[in-house]
């Protein structure tokens, strides 16, 4: 996949009149040519939200004078803000467990191009994926975890993940649950996939809790790792419909596609830099530009 070399503002901010004016201004005096550009307002809070792509081809700032330049006007209109690189590819980790679906899904589309990651990771606390990523020439490591060495195990974990200079990492269908420190290194940066339609079904076993309610339609969600369990904010999700007829296994089996499209997506929106995360007074939510 080849990517121009362009400049991305994801922005939020109160919201004012002459916002977007002083960014696109500040882009197109400086002989800049949008390519993207796609803003929303949250009416009940009061923030506006942007997300604005252009070529630094020709660009009169260099790259690495972008943020200082910006600087004044970001002070002005009190925005958080980031500043990333269409070119620059997120260095990513993957954690597994014995469910292989998305991992296969995840590596294939890299493989091909389809997702702007460098994967240079895989960890699991079984084997059962070492062929895997054997066969996409990954790096595999297995971290065994129990109640007794949790703890330990993780900061392995995260030295691994500070040694391979790792910025985001993969849940695909990893059935272990990481603590606040973990989640804290990696705030809004560990992308998970959980078998159902949040928030209904949380926790362990969500076929099984859907069959005994009798749903009609099931679902997966991509969302972000918080410290509370199945809770963080979310970033994708799809539904198919079910009947009395389906069995468990038959709603695991539908699932298990749903997951893998589900998973993508919201992991193609996240190496996209298309993802603001922003509190309210009910929690965390993300606006995900087209």
């Amino acid at each position: 996949m080849n990517k121009k070399d362009n400049a991305i503002l994801l922005i939020s901010c109160p919201d004012r009149q002459g916002l977007i004016a002083a960014v696109s201004e500040f882009i197109h005096s400086n002989n800049g040519n949008i390519e993207d550009a796609d803003q929303h307002v949250d009416r009940r809070s009061n923030v506006f939200f942007m997300r604005i792509e252009w070529e630094l081809n020709n660009f009169n700032i260099d790259r690495n004078q972008i943020e200082k330049e910006f600087l004044p006007i970001a002070e002005k209109f009190n925005m958080k803000w980031t500043l990333s690189f269409s070119k620059d590819k997120i260095k990513t980790a993957i954690f597994v467990s014995k469910y292989l679906h998305c991992l296969y899904d995840i590596l294939y589309k890299y493989r091909e191009g389809q997702l702007h990651l460098d994967i240079s990771l895989i960890i699991s606390n079984h084997s059962d994926a070492a062929d895997i990523a054997k066969q996409f020439g990954i790096k595999y490591v297995i971290i065994e975890k129990n109640k007794e060495n949790k703890i330990k195990q993780e900061e392995k974990e995260m030295a691994l993940l500070k040694k391979h200079d790792i910025d985001t990492v993969i849940l695909a269908r990893y059935m272990q649950i990481l603590s606040k420190k973990f989640v804290d290194n990696y705030r809004f940066k560990i992308i998970n996939i959980h078998h159902s339609f949040l928030p209904a079904f949380v926790g362990a076993k969500p076929y099984e809790q859907a069959f005994t309610r009798g749903v009609k339609i099931i679902g997966a969600t991509g969302h972000y790792v918080t410290e509370e369990l199945d809770r963080g904010p979310i970033i994708e999700q799809d539904v198919t419909r079910v009947s009395h007829r389906d069995s468990v296994e038959d709603l695991k089996r539908i699932g298990e596609e749903l997951e893998k499209f589900v998973l993508s997506r919201a992991v193609r929106w996240h190496a996209g830099k298309k993802i603001l995360v922003y509190k309210t007074s009910e929690g965390n939510k993300t606006v995900v530009f087209d």
